[in-house]
């Protein structure tokens, strides 16, 4: 399993960003995956959001009604759509292969860091 993350950036609090994940390794169409954040000074990786194969998604309530997850199946990437960002959604940013279970099973890919702040 290999996951690549891109996309953070700098940004003013109200602002929005698209993160990527593009993935190898596995049959990605079979696979649930799930984005998780690591905030600054955190030990652990916090879960935010997870799309199933059937497109089924789950969120954590902080992020409900900002972000939004997707998948392309043909591209083996999974997105997260960042929308009215706020300075408490700066962290490092994993993806990883899995549902709301069994995510933290597999490595996570490296991170890629968002930071909200004017």
């Amino acid at each position: 399993v290999q996951l690549a993350e891109s996309g953070g950036d700098l940004v003013q609090p109200g602002g929005s960003l698209r993160l990527s994940c593009a993935t190898f390794g596995f049959t990605f169409r079979d696979s649930a995956m799930t984005w998780a954040r690591q905030a600054p000074g955190e030990g652990g990786l916090d879960w935010v959001a997870t799309i199933d194969p059937d497109g089924t998604i789950l969120y954590t309530d902080s992020v409900k009604g900002r972000f939004a997850i997707s998948r392309d199946n043909a591209k083996a990437t999974v997105y997260l759509q960042m929308n009215s960002l706020k300075p408490e959604d700066t962290a490092i940013y994993f993806c990883a292969k899995g549902d709301i279970r069994n995510w933290r099973r597999d490595p996570p890919g490296q991170g890629t860091q968002v930071t909200v702040s004017a």
